[in-house]
């Protein structure tokens, strides 16, 4: 049985620890806003370029471009974005659960992030470029790591890429998605949803919005994939912060409260055992008393 100095050495421990997780809970609550903010503001301007490419692809008869090539899948990449660091609850694992399902000797993996790279190590498949991210994430680097896979599929050496990433959905949900990458697909336009009410059009209606291209429609398409490409990565980039710094956010909160708990569990144990002992003693006192008469 532990004495009652073990208890208040173990109370005072975790007490300290339910300091450090409620500072970087602070922390990561101050992120996640931030974050959250960076990630939502990014999505009007990535459905504006997809409604810009979807009004220039009917215009141009039997477009064609290089990574908008369909070929035989042997070899694929996979873009991997984790975290840094830990401590941001099961979302590392809930990922690298899904990247462990690729094929291994078919599969090439492009990472941005530590806890990606490591991963790959640590299971001994093939690794094609690491890249790091800052926080918040910054265009250049997700231009960088576009540039490369462009790169992979043009020279023949990836016939497909995809991102495998951790997609943002609220505070407290954020689940694996992938999504393709190269070749591009067929250019779509985008269709009303649940804001056509408002603008006076019937809901799956498509948009008829009219764009003027200098210097012409296929000039315009072919300089704008690429770019749409980047862009997209570093949506992503953006999506996958959101999602780290929330899941942390929520760790630490949960470990805070666990903390708590475990103190009031201590101090109450403390307590029971501290008037065990003085119930001891004082029985000690009158049996002596009783024995001396």
């Amino acid at each position: 049985m532990p004495s009652t100095r073990d208890i208040r050495r173990r109370i005072k421990s975790v007490k300290n620890t339910a300091q450090i997780t409620k500072a970087m809970q602070m922390v990561a609550a101050a992120k996640m806003r931030k974050a959250q903010n960076a990630a939502l503001l990014g999505r009007p301007y990535a459905e504006l370029l997809n409604r810009i490419l979807a009004e220039a692809a009917p215009r141009i008869a039997a477009f064609e471009h290089p990574l908008m090539e369909k070929r035989d899948v042997k070899k694929r990449a996979v873009i991997l974005v984790t975290t840094d660091r830990g401590l941001c609850g099961a979302l590392n694992s809930n990922l690298l659960r899904e990247a462990a399902k690729l094929d291994k000797n078919s599969t090439v993996f492009i990472t941005a992030g530590r806890k990606g790279a490591q991963f790959v190590f640590r299971t001994k498949r093939q690794l094609a470029a690491e890249f790091t991210y800052k926080d918040p994430p910054i265009f250049p680097e997700a231009r960088v790591i576009s540039k490369f896979a462009q790169d992979l599929f043009l020279k023949g050496e990836a016939d497909s890429v995809d991102i495998l990433f951790t997609n943002f959905i609220s505070t407290l949900i954020q689940q694996p998605k992938m999504v393709p990458l190269l070749p591009i697909g067929k250019i779509e336009a985008v269709t009303v949803g649940v804001n056509a009410a408002a603008e006076n059009l019937q809901p799956g209606a498509v948009r008829t919005d009219i764009f003027e291209f200098e210097p012409d429609e296929k000039t315009v398409l072919s300089a704008l994939l690429p770019h749409s490409l980047n862009f997209r990565i570093h949506q992503i980039l953006f999506e996958a912060r959101a999602s780290e710094h929330s899941s942390r956010m929520v760790a630490m909160k949960n470990a805070t409260d666990n903390a708590k708990q475990l103190i009031k569990d201590l101090t109450l144990e403390y307590n029971k055992l501290r008037q065990s002992n003085i119930t001891k003693e004082l029985l000690e006192i009158a049996t002596a008393q009783m024995a001396v008469g």
